[in-house]
């Protein structure tokens, strides 16, 4: 496994601070690079292989917070980790906040208290809310909620043209991807990154709206993986929104919103009138 770092600007602020180190997972073509590792999230996953090897557990997988043992007939079934036996932090950027407002050492530590809570209503509310220490964070007002969805918009597009730039090894976009990327790309009306002022990125938003379209439907794909099923759960959301959480303050009720039937689940339809995107030019399509 290779890992690609850079940065892409985003957010808020004077003086923007950068979105959390891209990593760029070079696994498979069309894998999500927009995230921190996958796996920090993945709470609802969990794969059993049938093949039986000498040791049962090393073909048994178990979801995060949970680790593999073996029964009186060395049946392999997993089991909740204790905490206290995940690696202790190495620094305070491995800590991760829970929706309980209280500070984990590492998300080791976050999905082995988890599972410790399963089958209990404190359990199923818990999530891992975002990176880093818990800290105060400013209620969103309403005229910084509309303000979101522009850095976004922009964001993304920028996003998907930086992967097409650095794309050397044909590992970051597929084909299809690149054929779509590479029409943004090559537009020379495309507002190039940088620090825009919240005018300029509406205006540009109104003027190359077409632009915008796929890079909407892009993200929501690359989120929409356990399962593909045509809607994001909170657990799919959280590799894009628990970096962007301690720097956008915005984020938590901006993704609330999305989910117009307050169903907690995002459907594509919802997802893109969020981002502004016409209901006429929601396409499935254009999730490849």
């Amino acid at each position: 496994l290779r890992v690609k770092v850079f940065s892409v600007s985003c957010c808020r602020g004077p003086a923007r601070p950068e979105i959390p180190q891209l990593l760029i997972l070079e696994t498979e073509v069309g894998a999500n690079p927009v995230q921190v590792e996958v796996g920090e999230f993945d709470e609802a996953i969990e794969v059993v292989e049938d093949v039986v090897a000498e040791n049962p557990c090393l073909n048994h997988h178990c979801k995060k917070g949970k680790v593999c043992e073996v029964d009186e007939s060395n049946t392999p079934m997993c089991v909740c980790q204790d905490p206290s036996t995940c690696p202790v932090a190495e620094g305070e950027f491995e800590h991760v906040c829970g929706t309980d407002n209280k500070t984990y050492d590492t998300s080791c530590h976050f999905f082995a208290t988890k599972c410790t809570l399963e089958g209990t209503k404190k359990g199923h509310k818990l999530h891992l809310d975002y990176i880093g220490p818990c800290k105060y964070l400013e209620p969103c007002m309403d005229n910084e909620l509309n303000e979101f969805p522009l850095r976004m918009r922009d964001w993304l597009k920028n996003v998907l043209v930086t992967l097409y730039e650095r794309d050397e090894d044909n590992n970051l976009l597929t084909e299809k991807q690149k054929l779509r990327v590479k029409k943004i790309y090559e537009n020379e009306k495309r507002l190039q990154a940088g620090d825009h002022s919240l005018d300029l990125l509406a205006h540009d938003f109104e003027k190359n709206y077409n632009m915008y379209i796929f890079p909407v439907h892009w993200q929501f794909g690359q989120l929409d993986q356990h399962p593909v099923d045509g809607y994001l759960t909170h657990t799919e959301l959280a590799p894009l929104r628990a970096p962007l959480i301690p720097m956008e303050h915005c984020t938590t009720r901006f993704f609330e919103q999305c989910d117009a039937d307050n169903d907690k689940y995002i459907a594509l339809e919802e997802w893109a009138t969020c981002f502004g995107i016409k209901e006429q030019d929601v396409d499935k399509d254009l999730i490849i």
